[in-house]
Formats: structure tokens, C-alpha cells, sequence
């Protein structure tokens, strides 16, 4: 839609709430030397001004006219921090912003320093003003030998984001609902869900021949929630070398939290990639691959599968993988109803870890909010050895190119929680898939070909008998199909495809299939990347 007239690594992108929340480590020695800003961080606060999403939306507009000016970062103490002085740092919470009131909400914030340079700054609006609330080391809590060499009283010029905290679970306890933490990203939770998958406000040239832009969002604007209000709203603004933006967030908590997203942006130059409600998240291995991992484990990852509510209803299914090589993947759609990064495993004990338990990690749907048109979901998938890295990237890509000057405005709602699949759906859904070596069992079989065992679950195709007028629906794209079943497993509502397909080389082979019979589409359609190493 159109309006009117630094980066971090992927390896620490995983660990930005983590160090943020993290058991107390042992100290570095380090000193630690105080910085001027001490003095008079308290004096050059903000006086209180007013405040509404159109009067944010122009100042940002205004912005996209003038050069980027990259944050401050700090010398002195903030600037002397490092990683295990960063880990001894934790927010009071007796200081937790709107303790004390009717809210249910509260608000907790992260410290600045380590990895978090640049200052944040953060707002509350009451009656259309806004106040910018003040931080000091009083706020923190230091410990071992830090606490000893932080003084107290001492203004912070901001912070690194912040957190709410409200009873998401239990009436008696205030769970964290959500974290901004780290250019623009943000995580959240539904009911029973521990954190996973991440969103970003914007993705600027992912995986393209361009460098990779980290817009971040630099001041937040909180609204108080009156008493009794389940529902939260949080501004921002983003700003980059190539866009500055103003964002709403309406954040309402429950089994699935549901957040109402507005970004307004506003171009400095032209973009190559623009890449609109990123979500990012993690694959390490399944039943597809997990040949390749030693581990006690069935499975390691935050998602397992792209998945896209076409327009015309249809729904695709793509696994996710860790491939070889760096991977993307387009899906051309138009208006599309949804995409999303799903975890549909939800039992533990295909997972086994009782720490990680994915198993509880949350699926994100984006539903867009008006009319989108024409463009294309991107999946990127980028190879790891290690359940830290944040290797999957997935959003949509408008096909109209971005401009210097233009502006643009989104609408969409992220649902945040365990998304399990409608019962009453009449299709059925992609319930595993396997992979492994083509051919036939106990004998030696060429390297050439691959076996892959897709298994669909509930629909009306549940309710059919073993020897019903159904059949396989699969397509290769620069492989060839060498053979393809289809089976009911007995005893069970599921129905088998397995297709073993061909290809030479280091090919690229795109597969497709679904279950088809009486004159209609009775499963949901599988898609998959076989990369051939």
C-alpha cells in the first residue's frame, strides 16, 4: 500500500535474550571507567511533548529527507562492558515500570552495553503526551565483583529495549509476553510456548548480492494500559542507512497472542531487497537428515516448515531444511492469505530434550491486513552445524521495487502460539516428512537417487477406506521421478506418498505433491528443496 502526499551475527542473534537473561557467570577482572555523560544524562531528557501515531509518522517522514546519523556509542563504563560483565547484569524488579498500579502489564528493561551499543530510548504516553522514562544503575542489579565497581545513582542514556511481563499464564505470576532486543527484533509467546522464533520490524537485502541492512528501532512509546485491559500498545521508530519507519504494535495476550502490526516507512535511497515481516528461526536437523548428526536427539529445531494460505484457499507446506549450500526460495502469490514458520511437532518425545523443549517453541502466521498484490514469499535457508544459529529467514517481498523517496505502509497481524492444525479442516496436512537413500531396502543402491516418505494427516482423506479411487499428484523440477506409492498405513488416518526421484550432478531438484481423487484436491501441497551435493 502506498501513504498519501551494524549488524550482529547470526550466531548472536540466537543469544540476545539469552545473555540478557542469563544465570549469574563469573567476572572479568576488568576496570571499568566512568563515562561523562554521568553528569548530565538526567538534564538532557526530554521534556514532555505530544504525542499520536500520525504526529511519530510525519516526524519519521521528515527524517527520510535528511542524511542517516548513526548512534552514539558510549566510552566509559557502558563501552567497557563485555560478555561476562553483560551477564552479571540483571533489571530489578521492584523497579519494573507500572508496578504498583492497576496495569496488568509491566515493564522491565535490558541493559545497554556488550553486544547493545547504541541507546535506546523509551516513552510512556498518557492522554496523548508522551514522558520519557529516565534509567539509572539503581534500576540493575550487578553482581560478584561488578557490583563493586558500578556506582550507584548514576543516569544511563538510555537502555537496550525492554520486555512486558504479565500474567500470560498463571493469574499469580507475571510470565514474559514479549522482548524488543537488538536492531528490530522482537519475540513473543502464547500460552504454554517457551521463546524460539523471532520477527524484525524490517529485513533490508537479506541473502542478495547487496550487504545486509539491520534497520533498528532507536525509541519505543508505551501506552499505559487503563485497569483490566488485556491489550498493550507499543510505537517505535526505525531507522537505517536506507529507511526510517513508525510503527504500531497492538499486543493482546492469550493462547495464541495476537499482535496488530502498522509500519509506515519512508525510503532514503533505493532497495534492493525489501523484505516485509521477517521471521527468523532455527533448523538443525529431523528425520529428513539428522543422518548427519550425532546426537540422541530425533530432533533439533525451533520450526519445521514454511507454510502459505494461498488466496484461493490452497495451503503449501514447504519443510525446512539445512542445506549444503546457502538456499532461497521463492513463492510468487498474489494478496496471499497468510505465511508463516510453524513447529506441528508438538510432542517431546520426538524431541527428547528437556531442557531446549522445542516442543513447546511457538509458530508465527503473518496474516497481511488489507491488499498486499502481487510478490513473493522468500524462504532463506542458510547451512549450520550448531542449534545456536538463527539459519532461517522467511518474508515477503513486494514486486513493486523500492524507490528513494517513496513511501509505504503495511498492515499485518503476527499470531504467536502453538497454531495447531483445525480438526475440521477438509484437507488433510502434511504430518512428517522423511528422507533417505533411493531405491530398494538391503541392497546396494545408486547415490544418484532419493527416497522421500511423505505422510498426510486428517481431512476428509481420513475418513477414506484403504482401496479408494485417490492417487499421487507429484512433480520434479530438474529431477526425474523414478517411481511414486501411495498407501493408507493401517491402523492409522495417515496416507503415505513415497516417490523416489533422480538427478545428476549438483542439481537443484524442486518437488511438489498432493493427494487428488474424486474430482478435487484432498491434501494440502507438499514442496521441497532437494539440494544434491
Amino acid at each position: 500500500m502506498i501513504l498519501p502526499a551494524t549488524s550482529p551475527s547470526r550466531l548472536t542473534r540466537r543469544r540476545l535474550l539469552q545473555a540478557a537473561t542469563s544465570s549469574v557467570a563469573l567476572a572479568s577482572g576488568a576496570a571499568l571507567a566512568w563515562p561523562a555523560f554521568a553528569q548530565d544524562a538526567a538534564a538532557q531528557a526530554a521534556a514532555p511533548q505530544q504525542f499520536s501515531f500520525d504526529l511519530l509518522t510525519e516526524e519519521m517522514r521528515a527524517a527520510a529527507t535528511e542524511a542517516y546519523v548513526p548512534g552514539e556509542k558510549p566510552t566509559g563504563f557502558l563501552g567497557d562492558l563485555k560478555y561476562d560483565d553483560y551477564r552479571q547484569i540483571q533489571f530489578n524488579p521492584e523497579k519494573a515500570r507500572w508496578e504498583g498500579t492497576d496495569s496488568l502489564f509491566r515493564v522491565q528493561a535490558f541493559h545497554m552495553g556488550w553486544l547493545f551499543g547504541e541507546p535506546v530510548r523509551m516513552f510512556e504516553v498518557t492522554n496523548g503526551t508522551s514522558t520519557e522514562m529516565q534509567f539509572s544503575t539503581d534500576d540493575f542489579m550487578y553482581y560478584n565483583d561488578l557490583a563493586a565497581r558500578v556506582a550507584p545513582h548514576t543516569p544511563l542514556p538510555g537502555v537496550a529495549g525492554f520486555r512486558l511481563n504479565m500474567p500470560l499464564n498463571r493469574p499469580d505470576i507475571y510470565d514474559e509476553l514479549v522482548a524488543f532486543l537488538g536492531a528490530s527484533y522482537f519475540r513473543a509467546l502464547g500460552q504454554g510456548n517457551s521463546y524460539g522464533i523471532s520477527a524484525r520490524g524490517l529485513a533490508i537485502n537479506t541473502a542478495s548480492s547487496e550487504p545486509e541492512e539491520f534497520p533498528r528501532f532507536s525509541r519505543f512509546y508505551l501506552e499505559r494500559p487503563p485497569a483490566g485491559s488485556n491489550t498493550a500498545v507499543v510505537y517505535a521508530t526505525l531507522d537505517s542507512p536506507s529507511v526510517t519507519g513508525a510503527y504500531r504494535f497492538v499486543i493482546t495476550p492469550g493462547a495464541e497472542t495476537v499482535m496488530d502490526v502498522t509500519a509506515r516507512l519512508f525510503f532514503r535511497t533505493d532497495v534492493a531487497q525489501l523484505g516485509v515481516a521477517p521471521l527468523t528461526s532455527m533448523f538443525l536437523f529431523s528425520e529428513k537428515n539428522r543422518a548427519q548428526f550425532d546426537d540422541y536427539r530425533p530432533n533439533v529445531h525451533d520450526s519445521d516448515g514454511l507454510r502459505i494460505r494461498r488466496a484461493d484457499g490452497d495451503i503449501l507446506w514447504r519443510p525446512l531444511n539445512n542445506p549444503p549450500r546457502l538456499s532461497g526460495s521463492y513463492f510468487g502469490e498474489e494478496s496471499p492469505l497468510g505465511f508463516g514458520l510453524y513447529q506441528r511437532d508438538r510432542a517431546f518425545d520426538n524431541y527428547q530434550d528437556t531442557e531446549a523443549h522445542y516442543e513447546r517453541r511457538p509458530s508465527i502466521e503473518v496474516e497481511p491486513l488489507g491488499t498486499w498484490g502481487k510478490g513473493a514469499v522468500r524462504l532463506v535457508e542458510i547451512p549450520t552445524e550448531f542449534e545456536v544459529n538463527d539459519n532461517i529467514v522467511a518474508f515477503w517481498v513486494p514486486e513493486a521495487p523500492v524507490k528513494a523517496g517513496d513511501a509505504r505502509e503495511f498492515a499485518y497481524r503476527l499470531h504467536w502460539g502453538m497454531l495447531n492444525e483445525d480438526p475440521d479442516a477438509p484437507r488433510a496436512h502434511v504430518y512428517e516428512t522423511r528422507a533417505g537413500h533411493g531405491g530398494v531396502s538391503g541392497v546396494e543402491n545408486s547415490k544418484e537417487s532419493r527416497k522421500f516418505v511423505i505422510d498426510f494427516k486428517g481431512g476428509m482423506l481420513a475418513a477414506l477406506p484403504a482401496d479408494a479411487d485417490v492417487e499421487p499428484i507429484v512433480t520434479a523440477r530438474n529431477g526425474d521421478i523414478h517411481s511414486t506409492t501411495l498407501e493408507r498405513i493401517e491402523g492409522t488416518d495417515i496416507w503415505r506418498i513415497v516417490v523416489d526421484v533422480g538427478a545428476s550432478g549438483d542439481a537443484t531438484v524442486e518437488l511438489g505433491a498432493h493427494v487428488a481423487g474424486y474430482g478435487r484436491k484432498l491434501s494440502e501441497t507438499w514442496l521441497y528443496q532437494w539440494i544434491k551435493a
